[in-house]
């Protein structure tokens, strides 16, 4: 699978963390940074290219981290075609892919600890959207504030 990750100093670590576990589990990660910690650095920087790649289909699935999870979920959702969502227990990981077509995973770096990370990763690129027809219907609602 082709997976973005970004991160801000919030999330570098946890960032670093996923990054290894997801090249070892077979995955292409794209990373879009941070590279280094900062602190001053700010989350807009390296979410909103990942979600341009995820709404350009340049990629499969994306993971941003900050600290909480909160500021990566705003900026992300900003890009049209993009559908973040802040993940913290494993039903939300698969269920927002089953039934919102979520493709954007947004993790606190902060509040989330590494094996939970892994749990809930693993949740959101497992799970497929399930199409239904009520999912497209309400997906469609949604889609139309975009345009």
């Amino acid at each position: 699978m082709e997976i973005g990750i970004a991160a801000d100093h919030g999330g570098f670590e946890l960032k670093q963390f996923l990054k290894a576990y997801l090249t070892e589990n077979g995955h292409h990660i794209t990373d879009f940074g941070a590279y280094t910690l900062d602190n001053q650095d700010d989350y807009p920087d390296f979410v909103i290219p990942l979600a341009q790649a995820v709404a350009g289909k340049e990629l499969d699935r994306g993971i941003a981290v900050c600290g909480s999870g909160v500021g990566a979920s705003v900026a992300a959702n900003k890009v049209t075609g993009v559908r973040a969502a802040l993940i913290n227990d494993h039903f939300s990981a698969h269920q927002g892919v089953e039934d919102d077509d979520i493709n954007l995973l947004c993790l606190g770096g902060r509040v989330t600890g590494n094996m939970a990370a892994k749990e809930l990763v693993d949740a959101f690129l497992q799970a497929k959207f399930t199409e239904a027809e009520r999912h497209m219907r309400r997906l469609g609602k949604v889609k139309a504030l975009e345009k």
